[in-house]
């Protein structure tokens, strides 16, 4: 009886053990998707910033879709 207990108990540990390790990858990796999702958001913003920094300089003109897209062409077009 006592035997049994005991090997119930080292296979909720293993259990357990076995869990613990998977949510640590589970956080490691969502900590890496957190990171690179601040850095997009930075990049928006500053895209932003931009964005409203040429409207105001424009005099309150909001540039349209079509000048946008020539504005920010690529240099091989």
């Amino acid at each position: 009886m006592e035997h049994e207990k005991i090997n119930r108990i080292e296979e909720l540990l293993a259990h357990q053990e076995r869990q613990i390790q998977e949510l640590s990858e589970v956080a490691v990796r969502q900590g890496g998707e957190i990171d690179m999702l601040k850095k997009h958001v930075f990049r928006l913003q500053d895209k932003i910033g931009v964005l409203e920094d040429e409207t105001h300089a424009s005099g309150g003109k909001s540039l349209s879709a079509t000048e946008i897209a020539a504005r920010d062409k690529p240099p091989h077009y």
